[in-house]
């Protein structure tokens, strides 16, 4: 038993050192295979290390290191993809172009994210667009990523902080859809602004009615729906495309593997697609109509019998017309009729009701479904034919001397989806036929729409709108004097209707519109710096509105605000001040006919204190200014301080605006000085104010064609000029 127990003994002890020594060779595996791991991942580090340390200027061409380095990060992405941290070394190293813009591209492409994609490094990718530097196949390339594993990205309010930065790019034509597409993704309520509805609307005149475009302008209509007012289709052909990415098989294939640590219902944002999607809309171009008969075989009725149809399209003059102006047959299509002269003729003579609103019922079904149609439609043939009917429209109103109803109304509405370029001469000049809008709705069809146009368009825009509005108050004010009542009571808006408004309505429209101009004008001048072209249209519009009483018989008198007189007061080029001169002096003009009618006939109308006082002032201070060599301007609150004088360090500063010193006239005086003292060295402007020079001066001033600032001496200077 003894010796049992002893063998027992000695077989535990060898049993206990062979599981020792198991142990151990168990523990020196797993140190090897931990030592063969690290110097698998060694490499990986080093590359990393390696893109993040690169120099700027580093050649790629014969560079063996960056191609093993670059290789490793690619064998890492696509067998179990890339950590936060190698994406962002990886990301900054790709868009900082470091290495030039070669490796960019297949850098990108191995950027297989692991689990999440940091935004800080999207962010600052992002901001990398700006460099300009970047190729546009590479920026493409890289907004595709983005959109790729924008699920897989961590937090996104840096990058709707700089939607306005990635709102810009969208003006690149290979940009735009997957831009769009990011902004879709993107987008919040406060995110959507008249501006950017503005620019969508341009691009899609621009570039057609494209998917993504009307997907991102759908999105912002749900946001804001009085923001975008264009009919958006319910059901869309396609939206944006599954673009077949290098980065979708692999996410796909480290999604089996189970090595993509996200949710496995992660969309990668490839598809938004309504693959219901409507057949193409079958629509009829603008094109007018030719001019044909009514197809009416086989009829002979008590009427046709008793009384001789002649169809418009066999009248080939004015005197046909004449000689049968009670039996003309309209044409089937009242279309064709803005196509004929002769049969605008007709329509002007003898202003048949049934005609005008057949008329007016095909127009506004063409304005409505074709114009806008052909329009949204974009480029090529659709958007020439949209311009040709707008021409021939535009033609027919100025043959008529005025609009169509149904143009009217498509006016209101399309002012708020406009963007002030499409179609802008066309679309200005019907607005300028528009007829005379009651005061209580002037504001909401009018004035706010093109506010916001005024205010966000081009210098060019904002000449053009003032010509419109001031054509627009020359037909308001010519209808006036043509169609108004013997009894001053009601005045016919157009001659084909029997709308009537009150001449007090009339008035009130008038002067809410040109006060609505003068806002304009005052903002507008400030805007562009005074610009002398911008200011040429203002005073175009001055110069209507000073005579509208002696010139129109409007019992109404409206003097221009601050913000339009001194600017052309104090302009540098002499024609804006001697238009002023006009103005002035037609003011006066007016005034003092509307005064002197006020005390002879108790029907005249009464002109308040507070425009004699306007005007008043502005003319004490012009003949201060140019004549007297002040500057002082009574009873009102513009003065200019002594401090802000001193510091201007111009001697007698009181003096710089007269007709010899002011910066519009200094070039005449110069010439006249020379002219009259040639063998002085030193000029001495001052001279010219002695008595006899003075007048030498003023005769030759007013022989360069200034003859408002003439006008305007001799009506308001007791001395003789």
């Amino acid at each position: 038993m003894a010796k049992l127990v002893s063998l027992s003994d000695s077989d535990l002890s060898a049993s206990s050192e062979e599981s020792v020594s198991s142990r151990i060779h168990r523990s020196l595996r797993l140190a090897e295979q931990e030592k063969r791991k690290n110097e698998a991942e060694k490499p990986f580090v080093l590359a990393l290390k390696y893109f993040s340390e690169v120099e700027v200027g580093t050649p790629v061409v014969g560079n063996d290191e960056f191609e093993n380095h670059l290789a490793q990060v690619e064998k890492v992405a696509f067998s179990k993809g890339l950590s936060p941290e190698a994406i962002s070394v990886m990301l900054e190293f790709a868009m900082s172009l470091r290495m030039g813009s070669s490796p960019c591209a297949r850098v990108l492409k191995c950027l297989i994210p692991d689990s999440v994609v940091p935004q800080e490094a999207v962010f600052r990718a992002v901001v990398w667009l700006s460099v300009g530097k970047i190729p546009i196949s590479t920026q493409v390339l890289f907004i595709k990523w983005v959109l790729t594993v924008f699920d897989m990205i961590d937090a996104k309010d840096k990058l709707r902080a700089i939607y306005g930065f990635i709102f810009s790019f969208i003006t690149d034509e290979n940009l735009c859809p997957f831009i769009c597409h990011l902004l879709y993704l993107l987008t919040r309520k406060v995110n959507v602004r008249v501006f950017r509805v503005r620019k969508l609307l341009e691009l899609q005149s621009k570039l057609g009615r494209q998917p993504y475009l009307l997907h991102l302008l759908s999105l912002y209509k749900v946001f804001c729906p009085e923001l975008v007012t264009l009919s958006i289709p319910s059901r869309m052909r396609s939206g944006f495309k599954n673009h077949i990415s290098p980065w979708k098989s692999a996410l796909m294939a480290l999604q089996k593997r189970g090595s993509l640590q996200v949710a496995s219902s992660i969309s990668l944002n490839f598809t938004l697609k309504n693959k219901t999607g409507s057949r193409k809309r079958r629509h009829r171009h603008l094109e007018l109509p030719e001019l044909s008969r009514v197809t009416n075989t086989g009829v002979n009725t008590e009427q046709t019998s008793s009384r001789k149809l002649v169809p418009l399209v066999q009248i080939q003059s004015f005197e046909q017309l004449l000689k049968n102006m009670h039996q003309i047959e309209l044409p089937a299509q009242m279309g064709s009729l803005l196509g004929s002269r002769l049969a605008l003729q007709y329509l002007d003579c003898v202003q048949d009701e049934s005609a005008l609103l057949r008329l007016n019922f095909w127009l506004g079904y063409a304005l409505h479904e074709e114009f806008l149609f052909c329009t949204d439609g974009g480029a090529g043939q659709n958007a020439e034919e949209a311009l040709q009917f707008l021409n021939k429209l535009l033609s027919a109103q100025q043959f008529l001397q005025e609009g169509f109803h149904s143009s009217d109304a498509f006016l209101y509405k399309f002012l708020n989806i406009w963007d002030g370029s499409l179609l802008r001469p066309q679309i200005l000049g019907l607005l300028s036929n528009i007829p005379v809008i009651p005061s209580s709705q002037i504001e909401v069809l009018l004035f706010e729409p093109l506010m916001q146009l005024f205010f966000t368009s081009s210098l060019f825009f904002k000449c053009g709108l003032i010509e419109c509005l001031n054509n627009m108050l020359l037909k308001w004010l010519t209808w006036h004097s043509v169609y108004a009542l013997e009894d001053d009571l009601d005045i016919s808006l157009h001659s084909h209707t029997s709308i009537n408004i009150t001449l007090s309505g009339f008035k009130d429209s008038v002067m809410d519109l040109v006060c609505f101009v003068g806002r304009l004008a005052s903002m507008g001048l400030q805007l562009e710096g005074c610009h002398s072209l911008l200011l040429s249209f203002v005073l175009d519009f001055y110069e209507t509105v000073c005579d509208t009483f002696l010139k129109f018989g409007l019992p109404l008198v409206v003097m221009p605000p601050p913000g339009v007189f001194y600017p052309a007061m104090f302009a540098t080029d002499p024609v804006s001040l001697d238009r002023l001169a006009y103005i002035m002096n037609r003011y006066k003009m007016n005034l003092t006919s509307a005064k002197s009618q006020e005390k002879v006939t108790s029907h005249a109308f009464h002109i308040s204190r507070q425009t004699y006082q306007e005007f008043n002032n502005y003319l004490a201070f012009m003949v201060n200014c140019l004549w007297n060599s002040s500057m002082r301007c009574p009873e009102t609150d513009i003065q200019l301080s002594e401090e802000l004088l001193e510091k201007s360090v111009v001697p007698q500063p009181w003096t710089r605006f007269d007709l010899i010193h002011h910066p519009a006239f200094m070039m005449y005086a110069v010439e006249f000085h020379q002219k009259c003292w040639p063998g002085r060295k030193d000029m001495d402007l001052n001279s010219i104010k002695q008595a006899k020079p003075w007048s030498w001066y003023l005769e030759f001033l007013f022989t360069q064609g200034f003859g408002g600032l003439k006008d305007f001496f001799q009506n308001n200077i007791s001395r003789p000029v």
